[in-house]
């Protein structure tokens, strides 16, 4: 990774060109402030970028700024505080906690993975190893430091910022830096206007210079309420008299499943069947929606109802009890593009079941098991075996935590006058032109694409 000795610049370190790896390194004033600091995930090329070091110094990083929790926006915190960085890491209170609960359960899964691969001796190295552990996640817990939302703080004369409210998920926001008295904004992952859980996304008024995702970039949602969806599968899952299991990223998207089936249910149009939550994280997640009810777009007490009604997998012996288990009932479990956690118990169990149904929630990374079974695969590898598919795949894109083009063009319509540049991230190439295009025309902005490890100047 090239440095830049340019006075006021900003590096492209991950989520360009791609969707996963957020990173992008300022340098204003002298300092160095990265924005993000998330894992590479899916392809292999991408997900090897995880292990090389910085070829900076990460001690001269001045301090990191957080949108969120999602694992590709801080999970590469550890290994960044391993290899020296110790300054302070921003970002909102319900972050704070998503962040400590996800890197743990990161920690974890890389450690039981490693451990796993060396008892059956799959790996290619000897031995393998974690990416990080607790003890490193531990460590990185001292360096945060949440702030309230909509508050301006300042980092020094001459720099301020602020986090807004963005939807996605609890503590989610997007982020107004103010350097020299012109503005920066890093959009973070925009959520729905129409979230069923959230509060709507504020918007944006100023920004000299955009980052904007990109991820649903060149298309729209389906209109088709998520609740007719789901009602079918449910009801073709029962007529097969199978398991239905729900793939689910454990933030925000497995509650709404939870609030979905409750609805169904309460409404009367399926029966009383079983309904699992098989992940800890989402377990801890799911109080965490209790916690900080200010970022609930419903009342707290449905959402108590919602969780009562769900019950909880506790230990890997149920997981795997409950994984033999061929009998209509849902669980929903982590992790959303199927790249580990607890699914991958279901998928050994049931994905040669042609009773048996799997739902896809949302947007899949290329190459993760999610996309693979999204784009039709007929086999995936699990654990060094490759395992056939037999069971019902179906692929649920209206529950997205992201925005589409046309929620994209909205949330940007508010910005008082047109930015002196428009750079477009946190997208496949394809999302990314395609939103490119499409602000062009209707806006007129300068934008461009960039590639990984660019560096541009900004004239702040």
């Amino acid at each position: 990774m090239m440095t830049s000795n340019k006075k006021n610049s900003v590096q492209f370190l991950g989520a360009a060109g791609t969707v996963t790896g957020s990173k992008y390194l300022l340098n204003l004033n002298g300092k160095k402030i990265l924005v993000d600091c998330g894992l590479f995930q899916g392809l292999k090329p991408l997900r090897e970028l995880n292990w090389m070091d910085f070829d900076m110094d990460p001690s001269e990083i001045d301090a990191i700024l957080l949108t969120h929790g999602h694992l590709d926006h801080c999970g590469y915190l550890p290994r960044l505080v391993k290899q020296g960085f110790s300054g302070p890491i921003y970002c909102t209170f319900p972050t704070a906690d998503l962040v400590e609960i996800i890197l743990k359960d990161s920690a974890k899964i890389q450690e039981e993975d490693a451990e796993y691969a060396n008892s059956k001796g799959f790996s290619k190295h000897a031995p393998a190893l974690p990416l990080y552990d607790l003890k490193d996640v531990e460590n990185t817990m001292l360096f945060l430091y949440p702030i309230e939302v909509s508050t301006l703080f300042n980092i020094d004369d001459q720099i301020s910022f602020r986090f807004r409210r963005v939807a996605h998920i609890p503590g989610a926001s997007f982020i107004e830096m103010k350097v020299n008295g012109k503005w920066i904004v890093f959009s973070g992952d925009i959520g729905r206007p129409d979230d069923p859980m959230l509060l709507p996304p504020e918007t944006p008024e100023k920004a000299d210079y955009l980052f904007v995702e990109s991820t649903y970039g060149d298309r729209e949602h389906s209109e088709e309420p998520t609740g007719d969806i789901l009602l079918r599968i449910i009801n073709d899952s029962l007529l097969r008299h199978g398991p239905l299991f729900v793939s689910s990223f454990t933030v925000d998207r497995a509650q709404d499943f939870m609030y979905e089936i409750w609805k169904l249910k309460q409404a009367n149009k399926i029966p009383d069947i079983p309904v699992y939550l098989d992940s800890p994280m989402g377990v801890d997640v799911s109080k965490l929606f209790l916690k900080y009810p200010d970022w609930l777009g419903m009342d707290a007490g449905i959402f108590q109802e919602v969780f009562k009604n769900t019950r909880i997998v506790h230990s890997v012996e149920e997981t795997r009890i409950l994984a033999r288990n061929k009998q209509p009932h849902i669980v929903i479990a982590g992790s959303g593009m199927m790249n580990g956690g607890r699914i991958l118990e279901y998928l050994e169990s049931q994905l040669g079941n042609p009773q048996a149904t799997f739902i896809l929630p949302g947007y899949q990374a290329e190459g993760t098991r999610g996309r693979t079974l999204a784009e039709g695969g007929k086999s995936i590898k699990l654990r060094g075996k490759f395992f056939f598919v037999k069971a019902n795949i179906e692929h649920i894109t209206t529950m997205s935590s992201h925005a589409d083009q046309s929620e994209i063009l909205d949330w940007l319509s508010h910005i008082d006058r047109a930015p002196r540049q428009v750079f477009i991230i946190h997208g496949e190439q394809s999302s990314s032109e395609g939103l490119k295009k499409k602000l062009e025309e209707v806006y007129q902005w300068k934008c461009m694409v960039p590639e990984m490890n660019e560096v541009v100047e900004l004239e702040v």
